[in-house]
């Protein structure tokens, strides 16, 4: 889907100056190509303005002057929220009508799945009853989907993957942004999700997709039932997941890291390869790797521990 600059701008309000360039999608500053949008709404990323090769950036005045000559400002008091009406224009359109997938050989599909278009499946792939495979989406070989498995559009899924009943993979991610009214505008989430070979994912999840961009699952990741993965996060490979884990948006975990059960990350964090949270820790920031943590907030181990001992001395004396 492509679109003239000026009707993504008519329809949000803004104005422009600069050629009416032909717009073909969103990304951040630091991805943006020079056929896309992207936008500006936080002084973190002000040493990414100068480098950005976005067509046109929706931005507030006092900060235009730092794109480069080549991106054109739409200046906006609410970039985050002109970014939320000018996603609708590349988000995907459902339809009903499927049509029959490109199958490999030895493939074993049961009659009650549904397809959308464009779907392509390796060899010896087994789906079985109430699954439903939307439009673009690539099974790998030797994977098998049990009952009532949902792989949105666009979705990735790799070689001798286990995905397990209830399952739900690129829904949306939870991206608003909001009027000075308070009232909540969608933010249309036109990323995928891709999951590499050799993952098992348990019942009950959801895998949300990127806003743009990508929600990777790394080659031989195993995840457990009734766990939330947000949009854009990154789970390294090899890592574990225990029931009930919940990853905030834009989380990176590295290689081998465990998680257990009903631990959790706020987003826009990293944490680094080898790391153990136990159950129930709350990670607030990123985290350096090879280290276990516990708690809330989630710090080394042996430090929670030596504070949970000094609280019942304290409780005890009373």
């Amino acid at each position: 889907m492509t679109y003239k600059l000026s009707q993504i701008t008519k329809d949000i309000g803004l104005d422009f100056q600069g050629s009416d360039t032909e717009i073909n999608g969103i990304h951040t500053l630091s991805e943006a190509s020079s056929t896309q949008l992207s936008f500006f709404n936080s002084a973190k990323y002000l040493d990414q303005l100068p480098q950005t090769k976005a067509a046109a950036v929706l931005i507030e005045d006092k900060y235009a002057h730092l794109l480069p000559s080549t991106t054109i400002a739409l200046i906006t008091d609410e970039p985050y929220l002109k970014l939320a009406l000018s996603s609708k224009f590349f988000a995907h359109k459902l339809e009903s009508k499927g049509r029959h997938p490109a199958m490999g050989k030895g493939c074993d599909i049961d009659k009650r799945v549904r397809f959308g278009k464009n779907v392509i499946l390796g060899d010896h792939v087994t789906i079985l009853a109430g699954c439903y495979i939307g439009d673009n989406v690539t099974v790998g070989s030797n994977t098998l989907l049990h009952p009532n498995v949902t792989l949105y559009h666009g979705t990735q899924l790799g070689e001798r993957c286990i995905v397990h009943s209830g399952t739900v993979v690129g829904c949306d991610g939870y991206g608003f942004a909001h009027t000075r009214q308070g009232e909540h505008v969608k933010i249309y989430q036109n990323g995928n999700v891709i999951i590499e070979d050799d993952v098992e994912v348990g019942a009950n999840c959801t895998i949300d997709r990127a806003v743009f961009g990508t929600t990777y699952i790394r080659k031989g990741t195993k995840l457990d039932n009734l766990i939330q993965i947000a949009h854009n996060c990154d789970i390294g490979e090899h890592t574990l997941c225990a029931a009930q884990v919940g990853l905030a948006g834009s989380t990176t975990l590295g290689r081998n890291v465990v998680m257990g059960g009903q631990s959790a990350t706020a987003g826009h964090l990293e944490v680094g390869a080898f790391t153990t949270i136990a159950g129930k820790g709350g990670v607030t920031k990123s985290l350096e790797g090879g280290k276990t943590y516990a708690g809330f907030p989630a710090i080394e181990i042996k430090l929670w521990r030596k504070m949970q001992a000094a609280l019942m001395r304290l409780v005890k004396n009373r």
